[in-house]
């Protein structure tokens, strides 16, 4: 019985000093889980700052691509801007000198006609009512206000070139002479500018003019009509183009 009650006491006694026990640790227990919870929330807003420090460095590098697409961007432009400064500059000088080039231009196109007139005075005698009208409508058009002094320069461009044009053409038109003390009507036939030919539709006339004498002299027909028949119909694109004889006067020497 006596047994009993020591192991009575004894549990009782561990009971107590188990209380006693978890009454010292209870405050470290806390003050770990305290820790733990602590820890536990420092690492949240660790994870939390990373993600966003790793948010704003993507951000970063992305801003920093644009950045250098805007900066060559940029640089595209101003080589645009200093490009365009640079043609406003020249234009500037251009319309500077404007008034001096008209100034320039003005006796070269008086002098270009001149030379157009030269040319037809001296030339086979073809179309000279064509020609000739031609150089007063542009003698008119040099003194016409509302002409500008380009659209002067293109005309008498366009003519020089139609009298180019003649020296690598045939051509066949009507038209009238002075021959022998007459007033004969007929078809001429202009072989580029080395001969001029005159024919009568009934084929009783056929005469070249002669720049030694200036004036028309006899064809032998029994020799060249049939050639100049040929070359007509090639003027008129009545037959297929091809070799012609022509009647040259043979250079004389000095």
């Amino acid at each position: 019985m006596k047994s009993v009650k020591i192991m009575a006491s004894a549990a009782a006694l561990g009971v107590v000093l188990g209380g006693v026990a978890m009454a010292q640790f209870k405050p470290a227990l806390d003050e770990s889980r305290s820790i733990a919870n602590s820890a536990k929330a420092s690492q949240q807003r660790i994870d939390q700052l990373d993600d966003e420090t790793t948010s704003l460095v993507n951000d970063y590098r992305a801003q920093l691509k644009q950045l250098e697409s805007l900066q060559r961007y940029n640089a595209s432009l101003q080589r645009n801007i200093s490009a365009q400064e640079r043609q406003i500059e020249r234009l500037r000088t251009d319309i500077e000198n404007v008034s001096g080039l008209q100034r320039a231009v003005q006796p070269l196109m008086e002098d270009m006609l001149a030379g157009l007139g030269s040319i037809i005075n001296a030339d086979l005698p073809f179309l000279l009512d064509e020609r000739r009208g031609r150089v007063e409508r542009l003698s008119a058009a040099m003194e016409n206000p509302d002409i500008s002094a380009a659209q002067r320069y293109r005309l008498i461009v366009e003519a020089y070139q139609i009298e180019n044009e003649y020296g690598r053409t045939i051509g066949a038109y009507d038209g009238s002479i002075e021959y022998n003390g007459q007033n004969l009507t007929g078809e001429f036939l202009r072989v580029g500018r080395i001969a001029l030919i005159f024919k009568t539709p009934d084929d009783s006339v056929l005469a070249i003019f002669d720049k030694g004498s200036n004036a028309y002299v006899d064809l032998n027909k029994g020799t060249y009509l049939a050639d100049v028949k040929l070359g007509l119909r090639m003027a008129k694109e009545q037959t297929a183009p091809g070799l012609l004889p022509v009647p040259v006067r043979a250079p004389q020497g000095e």
